[in-house]
């Protein structure tokens, strides 16, 4: 049965703050807001020491910053910080810890966490980190720049100038449109949508893309990962140059026809090797590549 002892705290923080805390069979939490009205885009930058962000669209002209502590009594949370600070459309939410986990018993030690959720209007310049934690992001536009060193990466519905990098997750980059980039030391990338500059790196995984109709290449495309598949869904009359390299021991397999094809299986659908050509009228260069898996290019 879980007993909640609400206490409030309103303190004047920029445009507004709140605080509770609340204590269940397993942490203490503190709940605390920062309110920030806006007037235009705003450039957010947000960071946790360790815990997950997620970040959603909406239709107020203000940003809404709800940090969610967590930890073993109350004296671990009291070490926990939050850094805000406003100028002009320019946000910023910092959560530190000065405290250490603690030992409870062989091999196992507890954490304090600070899950961080946002809110803020759709046109947003966003910049989130987390040094252990998952980071989503959904329906926003601009700027964007996600990092987090062991944690999955999910953005949906967003357009702009994208970065996505985790030391240890999967990236998953669903509906996006405009620049992408997406890096990973160990796990899987799956993209779909329309980008125009594509670039993905895995350390140690697969990687596939859906390119839905209408997407334009305005730069050269790069996919590589160091270890697994790769898979690229293809509208009809994509245009690229091609060049896919499964590395030693890996295939290409492609249903689409490339024309002008050079390479060892140049006369095959299925082949060991390196294999390149062109798709459509060609244009810019589309670059696939693992170190030891098979290459895939088909069409829907």
């Amino acid at each position: 049965m879980r007993t909640l002892f609400p206490m409030v705290v309103v303190g004047a923080v920029l445009t507004g703050s709140a605080c509770r805390m609340d204590f269940d069979s397993q942490a203490y939490i503190e709940r605390e807001e920062k309110r920030f009205t806006v007037d235009t885009a705003p450039v957010l930058d947000v960071k946790t020491f360790d815990g997950s962000i997620e970040i959603r669209s909406w239709d107020r002209p203000e940003v809404l910053v709800e940090i969610e502590k967590r930890g073993q009594d109350k004296d671990a949370i009291s070490k926990v910080q939050v850094v805000a600070d406003q100028s002009g459309p320019r946000i910023s939410v910092d959560v530190r810890n000065s405290g250490r986990r603690n030992f409870v018993g062989i091999g196992h030690f507890t954490s304090t966490s600070a899950r961080l959720i946002v809110s803020l209007p759709r046109k947003s310049s966003v910049t989130a980190r987390s040094n252990d934690g998952s980071i989503l992001l959904e329906r926003v536009d601009g700027k964007i720049d996600l990092r987090t060193d062991d944690g999955s990466i999910r953005v949906t519905e967003s357009a702009g100038d994208l970065l996505a990098e985790s030391g240890d997750g999967s990236l998953t980059l669903d509906d996006v449109t405009g620049n992408v980039e997406g890096r990973t030391r160990d796990g899987s990338i799956r993209v779909s949508g329309t980008p125009n500059v594509l670039r993905l790196r895995s350390g140690d995984g697969s990687i596939s893309m859906r390119i839905r109709d209408n997407a334009q290449m305005a730069d050269d495309w790069t996919v590589t990962t160091g270890d697994g598949s790769v898979t690229a869904e293809l509208p009809k009359g994509f245009n690229a140059l091609v060049n896919a390299d499964p590395g030693s021991d890996g295939r290409v397999r492609s249903d689409l026809a490339l024309t002008n094809a050079t390479g060892a299986g140049a006369d095959s659908k299925r082949t060991r090797g390196a294999v390149s050509g062109q798709l459509g009228a060609g244009g810019k260069q589309l670059t696939l590549r693992t170190g030891d898996g098979t290459i895939r290019i088909t069409s829907y």
